[in-house]
């Protein structure tokens, strides 16, 4: 059971972090230093250093204002398409740690979860609000974003079985839209 709990645990935070690169990683480091939630051990012990956690607040400060204004959302976006599947590959690497995963495969399935998530937003989900609502959503979705984006962190550290439901439940729906979406655009025009 501790393998399937560190697995869904580490697939909401990789997932968290293709929302926003910074939020799972500062709640890892905060559940880390004050509860026994989860227990990173070395070198993902880093995330809980005080000079680590006060640089993650900075850059989530900095992201939240970057998020909130149409043109410079889609730069943040564009310099976030890096950032945010490696830090949800650290994530991912760090969380399944514990149970002895290999550690290439623990990056490269962080790398796609993060990286999925990202791409679906930044790609699919952010221009289309941008374009109907002539950039007056983006606010409100960006702080959707942060607030599914904690939430998601701190339940898969809390209650990983609880993310593995949510991430079936979610993510099943968004899988056939985006199809929906592909086959539309690759049908041949009458």
């Amino acid at each position: 059971m501790d393998i399937i709990a560190a697995i869904f645990s580490a697939l909401g935070l990789s997932a968290s972090a293709g929302l926003n690169a910074y939020i799972p990683l500062l709640t890892m480091g905060l559940v880390n230093r004050f509860t026994g939630l989860i227990e990173l051990s070395a070198p993902y012990d880093l995330i809980s250093n005080w000079w680590v956690i006060g640089t993650l607040l900075v850059l989530i400060v900095i992201e939240v204002f970057a998020d909130n204004a149409p043109i410079v959302n889609h730069i943040n976006d564009l310099i976030q398409t890096f950032v945010r599947p490696s830090a949800g590959a650290l994530a991912f690497a760090a969380s399944t740690d514990g149970i002895q995963m290999n550690p290439v495969l623990a990056v490269v399935a962080g790398l796609l979860v993060a990286g999925s998530v990202h791409t679906t937003k930044a790609v699919v989900v952010r221009p289309a609000i941008t374009a109907t609502s002539g950039g007056l959503a983006n606010p409100p979705v960006s702080i959707a974003e942060d607030i599914i984006s904690a939430s998601v962190s701190f339940l898969a550290l809390a209650i990983p079985i609880l993310v593995g439901v949510l991430l079936v439940v979610f993510g099943y729906p968004i899988v056939r839209w985006v199809i929906r979406l592909r086959r539309r655009k690759t049908a041949p025009s009458p």
